[in-house]
């Protein structure tokens, strides 16, 4: 009987432990809201539910992307745009005719302005670039993909700059030094990178024009006006305008249902706890969760119905 018993105990335990799924969530580098944000995520899921997310540094958007494609982890940050372009293979060469859908959407959760950072007063818009060192983000981020869309709003190419590819703390680190004229950065507003820039050496945002705000909504439905506050930075007095994506969690065909629905609902069913390890809690939204121009997850969808939203799911 006792080994029985034991047999029975044994038997529970490894239920037990193949039921608490151990999720790879990877986010963006470490200077950046992706890493920061998808860390407080990772450990409020983790003490909260059934399914333990371990959050690790990334290299942004598209690589993230790629490493749920492979398998190499579950969970991944990106800019809704990027993902966009990705799964409906357009826009950019290494999507065209060639789609990745094997990841779904579980939710958006704030938004990512794209800030144009230069030291010089004397860059005050996107043609003053021509010919200047322009950090264009690192190798595999969504950074280059707003770069290019930026450009071409400006009738530009790549070429018209002479490109570093380069981390945001690695910008801010260049701008500092007088290495490079300007950084395009994209994330939630204040970036840690960022704001050590303007403390420590001041820095400037260039502000888009209407006219160009509208060529960048031409090209990408993602592209949203935004506004980054005076103030929000030290030293910067004046409101930027800019466009924003949405920061948005991806995941992959491993995720099953009842995993993207308690990390779903975690999220959004203890706002106030989130808000207070990490401000940009303060943005999450059911609405603005719900809408991201990618396919739902099943899971996410279950939950969103719950709240009344109908979201678009995989066929």
């Amino acid at each position: 009987m006792k080994k029985i018993v034991a047999l029975i105990v044994a038997m529970l335990l490894v239920f037990s432990c193949s039921a608490l799924a151990e999720l790879t969530f990877t986010t963006g580098g470490t200077s950046g809201t992706y890493y920061a944000y998808g860390n407080v995520l990772a450990q409020y899921i983790t003490n909260n539910s059934d399914v333990t997310v371990t959050a690790v540094a990334g290299n942004g958007s598209a690589a993230n992307i790629d490493l749920l494609d492979i398998g190499d982890a579950q969970l991944g940050f990106v800019q809704n745009d990027v993902a966009s372009y990705a799964y409906n293979g357009i826009r950019f060469e290494q999507y065209e005719g060639n789609p990745i859908e094997s990841f779904t959407a579980l939710c958006a959760l704030y938004t990512e302005t794209v800030q144009l950072v230069t030291c010089n007063p004397d860059i005050k818009s996107v043609e003053d670039l021509k010919g200047k060192n322009v950090s264009i983000g690192s190798q595999g981020s969504g950074v280059y993909f707003n770069a290019m869309d930026f450009f071409a709003a400006y009738d530009m190419t790549e070429a018209d700059i002479n490109p570093q590819y380069l981390s945001f703390g690695d910008s801010a680190e260049a701008l500092k030094d007088g290495k490079i004229d300007a950084a395009f950065v994209v994330a939630g507003a204040p970036t840690p990178a960022v704001t050590d820039l303007c403390t420590t050496k001041g820095a400037y945002l260039v502000s888009l024009d209407d006219e160009h705000v509208a060529k960048l909504q031409e090209i990408s439905s993602a592209y949203a006006k935004s506004i980054i506050p005076a103030g929000t930075y030290d030293g910067i007095d004046e409101d930027c305008v800019t466009v924003g994506i949405k920061a948005t969690i991806i995941a992959n065909e491993d995720v099953t249902e009842d995993e993207a629905y308690a990390i779903v609902s975690t999220i959004f069913e203890n706002k106030d706890a989130i808000t207070e390890a990490h401000a940009k809690g303060a943005e999450l939204d059911l609405e603005y969760a719900s809408t991201c121009g990618l396919p739902y997850h099943a899971g996410a969808a279950k939950y969103f119905a719950e709240k009344g939203i109908t979201v678009e799911t995989a066929e």
